[in-house]
């Protein structure tokens, strides 16, 4: 029996769209994450100043110390843990590349026996494996996905971290000072801003999740206004209390 066009269309409509979303993240996760954190540190940080005092140059000053110190924090915390990542991951490809060239036939084997767990039958499978080791750097990069789960093509950058890193809490923290630094002489523009801010941050994770913008959104707000509010109150309890 002939299929139509009109019965084939849904089917090759289903393949040319069949497409997934970036469950890694790549850059967007990072950088949101990086960005939340700043915000609400230093939001929590600036309103429980502003609860323990009335000078609204404590509050500013609180703010901009905030957004340097945590800056620079976040940035040499990741530089220091996507190096050391990175070094432990080299060293380990390094012991790898020793294994290749000291026992080439012993690392096919291993790779066979591989292929042969994962359910390909043992002659494809040690045949996959010889004409898969004939390239040192592919028989590496093959060894590298199957045994450790990483592509030695592909590592992560310490200075790309850590700059990403900065940017990305510089620009969170920045924005509950941004009304302060345009004149504002009260708290509540610049809570205002920040929780407009943490939504907006929320709403862009659920690029990477299966929750919904506005869900993600309302949490994230949630969390944020709960942590300032909580601040807020420390502060003036310390106040009263000096």
């Amino acid at each position: 029996m002939a299929i139509t066009d009109t019965e084939a269309a849904p089917h090759e409509a289903h393949r040319d769209n069949h497409t997934h979303r970036d469950v890694n993240g790549g850059w967007l996760r990072p950088a949101v994450f990086g960005a939340m954190d700043g915000l609400v540190s230093n939001l929590a940080l600036m309103t429980g100043v502003a609860g323990g005092t009335t000078g609204r140059e404590a509050v500013v000053v609180a703010g901009l110390a905030g957004l340097a110190a945590g800056a620079f924090s976040m940035a040499a915390g990741e530089y220091t843990s996507v190096a050391s990542q990175r070094e432990l991951v080299e060293a380990e490809l390094d012991v790898e590349r020793r294994e290749l060239r000291k026992y080439p036939q012993d690392e096919e084997r291993e790779l066979a026996a591989l292929y042969e767990a994962r359910g390909v039958e043992p002659k494809l499978a040690r045949e996959v494996a010889r004409q898969l080791s004939h390239d040192p750097g592919q028989a590496l990069e093959i060894h590298a996905r199957e045994e450790l789960g990483i592509d030695p093509g592909d590592l992560p950058s310490p200075t790309v971290a850590a700059v990403s890193s900065f940017g990305s809490f510089a620009l969170g923290a920045l924005l509950p000072v941004l009304p302060y630094l345009l004149g504002a002489g009260a708290l509540w523009p610049a809570v205002l801003v920040a929780l407009a801010g943490l939504f907006g941050c929320g709403a862009l994770v659920a690029r990477v999740t299966a929750r919904t913008w506005w869900f993600s959104g309302l949490r994230q707000l949630a969390l944020g206004g709960a942590a300032a509010g909580v601040t807020y109150a420390l502060g003036s309890l310390f106040g009263a209390a000096v």
